[in-house]
Order: C-alpha cells, then sequence, then structure tokens
C-alpha cells in the first residue's frame, strides 16, 4: 500500500511522479492535485493566504501580493518593503511596526487595521478602505492616499510630512499631535476632526472642510486659510503667526490666546470670535463685520485697520476708533 502525503509535494515533483506512475487513478488524483495548486496561484484572492506562505514568497523574491486576503493576519514587525498589496484584504490585520516603505495599497481594505508606528514612507494608499485603523505614530512621510478613507482613524502622533491626501476622508479622525508640515489637504474632508497641537506649517488647505475641526494648540504659522471657512473652530492657544486668513470666515471662532504676529485678516469676518488676550503684531486687519467678545483685552501691537466692510454688518470708522481706545500700544492706523 502506498501513503501519499500530497501536501507535502511541490508541482514539479508530482510532475515527476506523474511519468513514472501507471495506476490510473494515480494519474487521475496527481494531475487534479497540480492544475489545483496552479490555479490557487493565479487566484489568492479565493481563499486566504498564509502569512509564512507570503513571507516565503518574498524572500525568494516575489513581490506582487495584488488583491491576496490577509484578513485578520498577524504581520507585526514583518519586512515587506516595495511589495504590491493594491486591493488586499487586510480587514483587522496586525502590521504594528512593520516595515513597508514604498508599499503599494491602492484600493486595499484596512478597515480597523493595526498599523501603529510601521514605516510607511512613500506608501501608495489611494483610495484605500483605513476607517477605524489604528495609524498611531506611524511614518508617512511623502505617502500617497488621494482619495483615502480615514474616517475615524488613529493618526495620533503619525508623521505625514510632505504626504499627499488630496480628497481624502479624515472625518472624526484623531491627529492630535500629528505632523502635516507641507502636506496636501486639498479638499480634505476634516470634518470633527481632532486636530490639537498638529503641526501644520506650510500645509495646503485649500477647499478643506473644517466644519467642527478642533485645532487647539496647533502649530499654523504661515499658514494660507485665504476664504476657509473656519465658523466656530477652536483655534484656542493656536500659533497663527503670519498666517494668511484673508477673507476667512471667523464667526464665533475661538481665537483666545492664540499668536497672531504678523497675521493677515484682509476683510475676515470675525463675527462673534473670541479674541481675549490673543497677541498680535504688525498685521492687517478688515474690520467692517467684526462684532468679537473680549476684543478689549486684545493686544493688537501696531496693527493696520483697513476700513468698513460695505454691508449691514459695518462698522463706522468712528465706532472702530472707540473700540480700540483702551488697546495698550495701539497705533491709529485707519486707512
Amino acid at each position: 500500500m502506498i501513503k501519499l502525503n500530497h501536501k507535502s509535494w511541490n508541482p514539479i515533483a508530482k510532475m515527476q511522479l506523474l511519468k513514472n506512475v501507471k495506476h490510473k487513478n494515480i494519474k487521475t488524483f496527481l494531475r487534479f492535485t497540480v492544475i489545483f495548486e496552479d490555479t490557487s496561484q493565479n487566484n489568492r484572492s479565493s481563499t486566504p493566504m498564509q502569512v509564512n506562505h507570503l513571507l516565503r514568497e518574498y524572500e525568494e523574491g516575489e513581490r506582487d501580493f495584488t488583491e491576496v486576503d490577509l484578513e485578520g493576519a498577524d504581520l507585526s514587525g514583518v519586512i515587506l518593503i516595495g511589495v504590491n498589496l493594491s486591493r488586499a484584504n487586510l480587514t483587522g490585520a496586525n502590521l504594528s511596526r512593520a516595515f513597508l516603505s514604498r508599499v503599494k495599497l491602492n484600493g486595499a481594505c484596512l478597515h480597523r487595521g493595526n498599523l501603529s508606528y510601521a514605516k510607511m514612507n512613500e506608501a501608495k494608499l489611494g483610495d484605500g478602505n483605513l476607517t477605524k485603523a489604528n495609524l498611531t505614530g506611524t511614518f508617512l512621510v511623502n505617502a500617497k492616499l488621494p482619495n483615502a478613507n480615514l474616517s475615524g482613524a488613529i493618526l495620533a502622533g503619525a508623521n505625514l510630512r510632505r504626504a499627499t491626501l488630496p480628497n481624502s476622508n479624515l472625518c472624526s479622525a484623531n491627529l492630535q499631535f500629528s505632523n502635516l508640515r507641507e502636506a496636501n489637504l486639498t479638499g480634505v474632508n476634516l470634518k470633527w476632526a481632532n486636530l490639537v497641537s498638529a503641526k501644520l506649517s506650510g500645509a495646503n488647505l485649500f477647499g478643506a472642510e473644517l466644519t467642527g475641526v478642533n485645532l487647539q494648540k496647533a502649530y499654523l504659522n504661515g499658514i494660507k486659510l485665504s476664504r476657509v471657512n473656519l465658523e466656530g473652530v477652536n483655534l484656542h492657544e493656536a500659533r497663527l503667526n503670519g498666517a494668511d486668513l484673508e477673507e476667512a470666515s471667523l464667526i464665533n471662532a475661538n481665537l483666545s490666546q492664540a499668536q497672531m504676529r504678523g497675521i493677515r485678516l484682509t476683510k475676515a469676518d470675525l463675527t462673534g470670535a473670541n479674541l481675549e488676550t490673543g497677541e498680535s503684531d504688525v498685521g492687517e486687519f478688515k474690520l467692517g463685520k467684526i462684532i468679537a467678545s473680549g476684543l478689549e483685552r486684545c493686544g493688537f501691537k501696531r496693527c493696520f485697520i483697513i476700513g468698513s466692510y460695505p454691508g449691514k454688518y459695518s462698522i463706522p470708522r468712528s465706532t472702530i476708533a472707540t473700540i480700540f481706545k483702551t488697546l495698550s500700544g495701539f497705533s491709529n492706523n485707519l486707512l
């Protein structure tokens, strides 16, 4: 009696044995197993791939793992540099502290995946599903994430410097203490996102949705936010030195104790904004629609007041002068 342990055979061994076997049933069995294995190699998405199998193929030089199914897999700490995992199923997978530089994850599903402290510089995650994923401390410098869905994701302390995220969804994402310097955030949905103490200097936020976003203590020095809707946004203790907020809507915004040296607020709407103990130096202000709380305690030194804005909320110059009578160090430059 011959024992056939077919699981341990490789396709070449099976084909070699097939030539030497005469029994019809054994021939049929072997032919079936060879065809089955070849088919499974071409259609990895049909059944879950074992982690050890994937790592073995990677060591042998394979880099294309498109549409592979690794749902719930433990890949923590693995090295998969430059691999193609486009459209892969990594739902709930653990990739924490993995080395994934230049990895392609376009269209991949990483819902509730753990990517904390992973090295993902120059990674491509366009159209990826990272909803509620954990990216705490993840290194994503120069990463490409256009149209990615990161709603509810945790990116606390993540490094996204010079990353591109146009039209991505970061609604309710946790980005506190993250580094977004020089990042492309055009058209990004940041509604109700937590950006406390985030670094955004040099970031492009053109067309971004910022309803309910928390920018308390955020670093926004030199940022361009002209014509951006910041209504009701929390900018308490934010650093806005040299920022451009021309024609921005800051209705009911909280700018208390914010640093605003050299800020540009030409034609900005500060109706109901809280500027209490705010600090500004050598800036440009259009005060036609300002009805701010705590204004009498602001330190607007050497500011330029650019005439009142025509409209039903416009404030006469005489009124503006009266408002600022109590401001220490204020120079009355009404243009």
